[in-house]
């Protein structure tokens, strides 16, 4: 019985593909394609159905426009469009979705509200959403209770309409990044500022703990500049659940880190929380990187993935599920093809290698919660459950060519190009 609904659910997901590639994605159009836990409409194709395979959502769902990124949240997701618009689709308990309806979740993509120019990045924390807009400036809306909005102290704890953060008049903001309550942001001149819930150190202004491991000073509720990384260009940054991580610009492209660190986990033989960035050593030139829950992962100049972290599920991608104390390259599909981007979701990560995508880590099964028997997950795309320990390729149709991949908390999106 699984096998036959497995071979269905495969014929029609090609069926969709070739459908909506001939009908709709002449002269290489570019469009987004989720897949994983469909709870409160997160995957945008009107339903709270999960899907095993990736599911492609219609241009039309976007006004009949191009989509230049996709960024995946707790439950929600956020797409940006090639004229700088921005829909988002998903839970909306806090507001995250930023547009002008109070339903608890919306499961087609509409329009964010109270946007006044053209966006050119977005990013999904796990209840809170952000912007960067053609002159850099930050707008961001959503859950507040921690300050990861950056608007200060007095603002209101949940904001459902993008509020502009005023106190970076002047700073032009390249690269935001939002976490499980915090956010970093890089700015043009290479300066890393981060804000939110400072739990574990998360925040990397060196706050000490307290009894039994607690933060005396946890937030900070307007973006503070990390001052152990001045005189340090940064040219990427990524917040995780409870770490983050930051790359340099200089000639050595070193991986700085901060936040948890307790029972080994994040690339440290010593067992310890680190409130302030640290370098990791053994890597390469490196270039991008990606926080989980608690994996790390990094791109290097020459397009080598390293990893480390628990490894819960296999999300490593190393052919095991064994702790990583200490980076270890990926290799499999990845000798073959370098790896241009990465991103990771709580226990799973996705990778694009020689324009596919590769899922592995936790599919889904004994999940959050499912109906009728049937799991709630399918965020590797691989038509099942089931967790894989190592990088597995998604069977797309030939002409379609992956650009952008983002893992939310247990699902997947990623924008294709038709060619």
């Amino acid at each position: 019985m699984i096998v036959g609904r497995a071979v269905t659910k495969r014929s029609l997901w090609f069926v969709r593909w070739i459908s909506v590639s001939s009908v709709e994605l002449n002269g290489k159009q570019r469009f987004a394609a989720l897949w994983g836990n469909g709870d409160h409409g997160r995957l945008g194709h009107g339903s709270l159905e999960s899907q095993w395979r990736p599911n492609v959502l219609p241009s039309s769902a976007f006004d009949n426009q191009n989509l230049r990124e996709i960024a995946c949240g707790g439950a929600h997701s956020l797409f940006l469009t090639d004229h700088g618009r921005v829909y988002a689709s998903g839970l909306n308990d806090y507001g995250q979705l930023g547009v002008s309806d109070d339903r608890a979740y919306i499961t087609e993509p509409l329009g964010v509200a109270g946007l006044p120019k053209e966006i050119v990045k977005v990013s999904a924390g796990y209840h809170h959403s952000s912007a960067i807009t053609v002159d850099g400036e930050l707008y961001m809306w959503g859950k507040n209770t921690n300050g990861q909005l950056g608007l200060g102290k007095k603002a209101a704890t949940v904001l459902s309409i993008p509020n502009k953060v005023e106190c970076l008049n002047g700073v032009t903001i390249k690269i935001i990044s939002l976490g499980f309550e915090h956010s970093i942001a890089v700015t043009d001149k290479g300066e890393t500022l981060s804000w939110g819930g400072g739990q574990s150190g998360r925040l990397g202004h060196g706050h000490q703990s307290g009894i039994f491991g607690l933060i005396k000073s946890d937030s900070e509720y307007t973006p503070r500049l990390i001052k152990e990384l001045e005189g340090l260009k940064v040219k990427n940054a990524s917040a995780g659940m409870l770490h983050s991580v930051c790359i340099s610009a200089t000639e050595n492209g070193s991986v700085h880190i901060f936040g948890e660190r307790a029972n080994k986990k994040l690339g440290f033989s010593e067992a310890s929380n680190s409130s302030l960035p640290s370098m990791v050593d053994g890597l390469p030139y490196s270039e991008k990187a990606a926080c989980g829950g608690y994996h790390t992962c990094v791109i290097t100049g020459g397009g080598e993935l390293y990893v480390w972290g628990t490894n819960e599920n296999g999300c490593l991608g190393i052919g095991s599920t064994d702790v990583a104390h200490l980076p270890e390259r990926v290799e499999g599909p990845f000798l073959r093809h370098s790896v241009s981007e990465v991103s990771c979701g709580w226990k799973h990560t996705a990778a694009i290698s020689g324009g596919n995508v590769y899922t592995w880590g936790w599919g889904g099964s004994h999940g959050t919660f499912s109906v009728d028997g049937h799991s709630s997950g399918g965020q590797l795309g691989q038509g099942n459950d089931v967790d894989y320990i190592k990088p597995t390729k998604i069977n797309f149709p030939r002409h379609v060519k992956a650009l952008q991949v983002s893992c939310g908390f247990n699902h997947t999106g990623a924008i294709f190009e038709y060619s």
